[in-house]
């Protein structure tokens, strides 16, 4: 038995022995160090190199020479720099600010002392004075009535619920005929007036209040009460 454990030990050690890296291979190898140096130095990278340091010319960019043409990255580079230095050299990486039409000057003294004096600034204010019109206040116009009751007065002069009886009422089919006759109505406002010019809420000619409670074809107060008190 404990011969079998040792086998088996010495197994599980060299397995593991198997699978662990080894110093000096993969990334930390000289010869990858060395072949890596020379991408970046642009010896061996392939489609677009990086340049040297001492490919880059000390010179300004616009004195720079015509470009190379044979499509490499030192030629898109030159090519890109002596287009930036063409423009820089005509027209500026900022071009000024020169049209400021619709942008006030007012608060620029100098500016505006070139166009008028303290003396013109008092003459303008004077005459600013001149044009001032008072107007008086007036008194606010009074509603007109055009003869017909005024059915938002009514509504906050009341406050019983819709529903609810203040009014006797008699006859028969009453609901019945309320409904035919609300028909005749364009709106319940205009149905109110009409009941109220007819002897309402006491007296209910027309039948269009037939339970009583002063509101004509299901009119509803409540409306006008919430606008006045909000």
């Amino acid at each position: 038995m404990r011969k079998l454990l040792l086998i088996s030990t010495l197994g599980l050690v060299a397995a593991c022995d198997t699978v662990a890296p080894v110093s000096g291979t993969g990334f930390n190898t000289p010869e990858y160090q060395a072949q890596r140096e020379a991408e970046l130095t642009g010896q061996g990278l392939a489609g677009n190199p990086l340049l040297p340091p001492e490919a880059i010319s000390e010179q300004p960019l616009s004195a720079q020479g015509a470009p190379l043409n044979d499509g490499s990255a030192a030629d898109i580079a030159n090519q890109t720099a002596v287009a930036l230095a063409s423009t820089s050299d005509q027209q500026g990486l900022i071009a000024p600010v020169t049209n400021n039409t619709g942008i006030s000057d007012e608060q620029d003294f100098e500016a505006v002392s070139n166009r008028r004096s303290i003396d013109a600034d008092a003459a303008q204010i004077e005459q600013n004075r001149q044009t001032y019109e008072v107007v008086a206040p007036t008194a606010v116009p009074q509603r007109g009535t055009d003869g017909q009751p005024n059915i938002v007065q009514y509504a906050l002069n009341t406050s019983n619920p819709v529903g609810t009886q203040l009014y006797s009422r008699a006859g028969f089919n009453l609901k019945a005929k309320a409904e035919r006759n609300c028909a005749q109505f364009a709106s319940p406002d205009q149905a109110q007036i009409e009941f109220l010019s007819n002897g309402g809420p006491q007296r209910d000619r027309k039948g269009l209040d037939p339970d009583g409670d002063g509101y004509a074809c299901g009119w509803d107060p409540s409306a006008f009460r919430s606008a006045v008190n909000n």
